[in-house]
């Protein structure tokens, strides 16, 4: 035990270093003009790098409570030496315990392979998905109830390994934020994407019946816990630097603050395949009445939203929109323009996945960028599966990417 604390509070101070670095602040004011639609260069930002094939992965910790904390440190500190845009804050953040997730159901998963890296699955997977019939729709719940007695126990725990060192956060915003509050993700897990398609057609009266539903519980819990005071400054969610002049920055363990003070995102992958007018009626006409309470939005992640920024426009305080790989760059920046974030999303596989070609790279980049050239945009790059354990493939191509910019935004 005294060894895994021992490592758990070298890496805790090395990381701490690392967040009182005055280029955190330099970081922080451009994301907040940024974000808030004033003038910057394309801000980069490293969301994926293939971190399982990482040295540096390897968590050596006994203790499975220690490991998650260790891996999380570990992440960072190489995170951070890519020298992206992303902003490493002074904290150590501890989820707090909920008694119910994922709609009260367990939701199977049959991997096609058995292949395991540190006993983790990887591969695809086929869900069984627990709505087969109307009549399963009863099955499903969601509420907001957190653990008080577990929470609290774990946070002593961390604050007794390393709370003198670096703050610990505990956050108790909802399960159902993010990707749990789109509707959107857990339709596909409980339903089924291919099922959900045919039930606009055959059954599109119970897949309203069943959204709604959705919906409903989802912005009843979010406010449950807003009256709770259960929202905190560390609940932003927006797939990126969650910086903007209209909000309040992200701040430790301040809780007791409302969703209109907040960043929230929501995606749609799953009706990537959908024509606007279905998606609209069948889920974005739900997914505003959440969206609403918050200050403001980012909208979309890995689909393709270039058919649809037109009906995102009814989102009233939508700032960021996600432009995946398989979406018409040229057409997405014509109809953003200058109205919200541009989050350019060029493909992890042209970039870092299958060699590092630095004129493929070179000439993707510069092309889109200059398609960009009038928007507010920045760079995600992100769902890095492999980059064929090359430590260093990332960081090159971080460093690569700031020379183009350079030279296309002048």
């Amino acid at each position: 035990m005294q060894k895994d604390i021992k490592i758990l509070r070298d890496l805790a101070q090395r990381y701490k270093e690392i967040s009182a670095n005055p280029v955190q602040k330099t970081r922080r004011d451009l994301w907040r003009k940024h974000n808030s639609l004033k003038d910057t260069i394309p801000l980069i930002y490293v969301r994926a790098f293939a971190w399982h094939e990482m040295p540096e992965s390897k968590c050596v910790c006994e203790d499975q409570f220690f490991r998650q904390y260790e891996g999380f440190l570990r992440n960072r500190l190489f995170w951070a030496s890519l020298n992206d845009d992303s902003v490493f804050e002074p904290w150590v953040t501890m989820q707090a315990v909920y008694r119910q997730a994922e709609w009260g159901l367990d939701v199977q998963q049959y991997h096609h392979y058995a292949a395991e890296e540190d006993g983790v699955p990887r591969g695809a997977y086929k869900s069984d998905y627990p709505l087969k019939t109307p009549e399963d729709q009863k099955k499903i719940s969601a509420q907001h109830e957190i653990d008080e007695k577990q929470t609290a126990a774990n946070a002593e725990r961390l604050r007794d390994a390393i709370g003198d060192l670096i703050t610990i956060n505990v956050i108790r915003a909802p399960f159902y934020r993010g990707f749990g509050s789109d509707i959107s993700t857990y339709l596909g897990h409980l339903r089924g994407i291919e099922n959900f398609m045919a039930d606009m057609y055959d059954n599109p009266v119970w897949l309203h019946r069943l959204v709604k539903f959705m919906g409903d519980s989802i912005l009843q819990l979010q406010t449950a816990a807003e009256a709770a005071g259960d929202w905190g400054l560390t609940a932003h969610e927006n797939q990126a630097m969650p910086y903007a002049e209209e909000l309040p920055d992200p701040a430790p363990n301040v809780n007791g603050v409302k969703r209109k003070q907040l960043w929230a995102f929501m995606a749609s992958q799953e009706f990537t395949c959908v024509s606007p007018a279905m998606h609209n009626e069948f889920l974005l006409q739900y997914q505003l009445p959440i969206l609403k309470h918050f200050g403001l939005v980012a909208y979309g992640c890995c689909e393709d939203l270039t058919p649809k920024i037109d009906m995102l426009r009814q989102i009233p305080n939508l700032r960021r929109i996600a432009v995946s790989p398989m979406a018409n760059v040229a057409r997405c920046a014509e109809q953003i323009g200058r109205d919200y974030v541009l989050s350019y999303r060029p493909s992890p596989a042209d970039m870092v996945s299958y060699g590092f070609n630095e004129e493929r790279i070179r000439k993707i980049i510069s092309r889109d960028l200059g398609l960009c050239r009038r928007s507010h945009v920045d760079i995600t790059l992100k769902d890095v599966q492999t980059v064929e354990n090359d430590p260093d493939r990332v960081r090159r191509w971080v460093q690569l990417t700031r020379e183009i910019i350079s030279e296309v935004w002048r």
